[in-house]
């Protein structure tokens, strides 16, 4: 799961209902429920962050309150779950949940999970790229399979997409609550100001990640990975996450600017 903007109702679905569909399976398999609870994590953060930068009286208790309410991880799970099952109909999910459900399947599922965690730390995340600037300036061989990765996912251009997106639903809900006067003409101009900036970082984050993540697998372990990703089933696997996952960001950013806007203008929300 490579979502930045991302890569998560923590016991919700580990406890699948006892006829649930294929693909509620392939989701707890995934770990998606547990990547939702980090999201959640890593969205109070941003949201106390918000809150200091433009907030007059800064992050205070109110606001913190708002943003615990925003980030619903029951809400954000269901958001997931139903842009995943959209994207995935008609896909072939037994590949998938074979692999998924297998040991090495869960070994990087786990693994993924631990580092997205561990990157909550904002020390971990810079020690994680530096680890990444190191490797590519020595051009570290051990990228290899990673770049495989990232470009038989499209993974770049995936969550750039993806975190501009949200960059204009945060616009629009600032917008729409009043706390910001701009057209959409110029937030669109605004937002793809940042897509040379994002997409280096973006890049820099993904392999900082995957490192960090995947350093404790062998090579062929690494190697089954990439090539599941290159399938027909594991391609549809990646555009159903960035799906589910894309909706439920930019649902969160317009909550975002539309509250930050109101609490701007002091009004109870």
């Amino acid at each position: 799961m490579f979502l930045r903007t991302a890569f998560v109702a923590t016991a919700f679905a580990l406890a699948a209902p006892a006829f649930a569909a294929p693909e509620d399976d392939l989701i707890g398999a995934l770990g998606v429920p547990q990547m939702v609870q980090i999201m959640r994590e890593e969205g109070q953060g941003y949201g106390a962050d918000l809150g200091r930068d433009m907030l007059p009286g800064g992050s205070d208790a109110a606001w913190e309150a708002v943003v615990d309410r925003i980030y619903d991880t029951d809400a954000m799970l269901e958001t997931v779950r139903a842009g995943f099952a959209e994207e995935i109909e008609g896909t072939d999910l037994d590949p998938l949940l074979d692999y998924f459900t297998s040991d090495a399947g869960a070994r990087i599922v786990g693994l993924e999970i631990s580092a997205r965690e561990a990157m909550v730390s904002e020390d971990v995340e810079e020690a994680a790229r530096d680890a990444y600037r190191m490797a590519a300036a020595e051009e570290d061989p051990s990228l290899e399979p990673l770049e495989a990765l990232i470009e038989a996912n499209d993974l770049v251009e995936a969550n750039v997409v993806g975190a501009l997106n949200a960059s204009f639903a945060f616009y629009k809900g600032l917008a729409d609550g009043g706390g910001l006067e701009m057209s959409e003409a110029e937030m669109l101009s605004d937002v793809w100001g940042q897509e040379d900036e994002t997409r280096a970082d973006t890049r820099e984050w993904l392999f900082a990640y995957m490192m960090l993540a995947y350093g404790p697998l062998g090579e062929e372990a690494l190697a089954d990975y990439v090539a599941l990703s290159e399938t027909t089933e594991g391609q549809a696997l990646n555009r159903a996450l960035f799906a589910g996952f894309n909706d439920m960001y930019d649902k969160l950013s317009y909550a975002l600017g539309l509250a930050l806007s109101q609490q701007m203008q002091g009004q109870d929300l």
